[in-house]
């Protein structure tokens, strides 16, 4: 009943333009966010990659295809928002005065951030179609996509519809905490990802240390290092190390930004460097 009740609630109201890379036609990069292990920090990392990419003023596009487990629009200060519809397609919420960032999440299209998405596989690939086809992105330097952990439908529906549309997907941005568990089903991801020929860009190594909110010390509480080992073994490029901020936490409890907050911290410093290195390897 549940998820007859969330098919009438949440169905587009538009037709599909049925011309495939139309919502897309505008990106010139399409980066991936994954992980094989829930609770690493992955929709924080696309988060503050977005948002550092609009600070460096790219045209971003952020899209939420956690369909289960939606943040982006609280981490970007973006509840209470709605997606507009126009002739041609939903039209993305913009996070900034300038327009620099776009988002796109189904958190928009629940009536209350308590209701929980209960849907199988193919409702899900169905909506994260229209996600990408029937979306006016406009203009973008970079789409940023958020996924669930995992090697399920929303990954593989994703890229599948990636590469059908014909648009640039430069490949899969990986993230992990220091720990050998969660290292070990990162591996798992990165299998995935040579299995669907998505390049993996590199891996970011998030959660390694603590950085005191006093002093900016940086205590290894945890292990550290096993992503950038991870990163050696298998000749991929290591991106970086994200500490633990308590700062950067409290920024996406209240949605803001710890990039105009704390511009000078360590933690956003070390966020660009990640940035950086995007941009290289993705010509950007």
């Amino acid at each position: 009943k549940e998820e007859s009740r969330q098919r009438q609630t949440l169905q587009p109201t538009m037709q599909s333009n049925g011309s495939g890379a139309a919502g897309l036609g505008g990106v010139k990069h399409v980066v991936i966010i994954l992980s094989g292990k829930g609770g690493v920090g992955k929709s924080t990392v696309a988060a503050q990659v977005a948002l550092t990419l609009a600070s460096m003023g790219k045209k971003t596009g952020l899209l939420d295809v956690d369909l289960c487990g939606p943040s982006a629009v609280r981490v970007l200060g973006l509840e209470g928002k709605e997606v507009m519809q126009s002739s041609q397609g939903w039209v993305p919420v913009y996070a900034d005065a300038s327009q620099n960032l776009a988002v796109l999440s189904i958190a928009f299209l629940l009536k209350s951030t308590e209701d929980a998405v209960v849907w199988r596989g193919p409702k899900k690939n169905s909506m994260i179609k229209q996600f990408l086809q029937d979306v006016m992105w406009g203009e973008l330097d970079y789409l940023i996509i958020d996924t669930p952990p995992g090697t399920s439908d929303e990954q593989i529906s994703t890229i599948e519809f990636l590469k059908a549309s014909g648009v640039n997907l430069d490949g899969g941005l990986i993230v992990t905490t220091p720990q050998a568990v969660s290292v070990a089903d990162v591996r798992k991801e990165i299998s995935f990802c040579r299995k669907l020929e998505v390049p993996v860009l590199g891996v970011v190594e998030n959660m390694s240390g603590f950085v005191c909110p006093c002093c900016e010390e940086v205590t290894d509480i945890f292990s550290r290092g096993g992503g950038e080992a991870l990163a050696k073994e298998l000749n991929l490029l290591f991106l970086g190390r994200v500490p633990i901020d308590p700062r950067l936490a409290q920024s996406e409890d209240i949605g803001k930004s710890m990039l105009e907050d704390y511009p000078d911290s360590a933690c956003v410093k070390i966020l660009r460097g990640v940035v950086d290195q995007i941009l290289s390897v993705t010509n950007g």
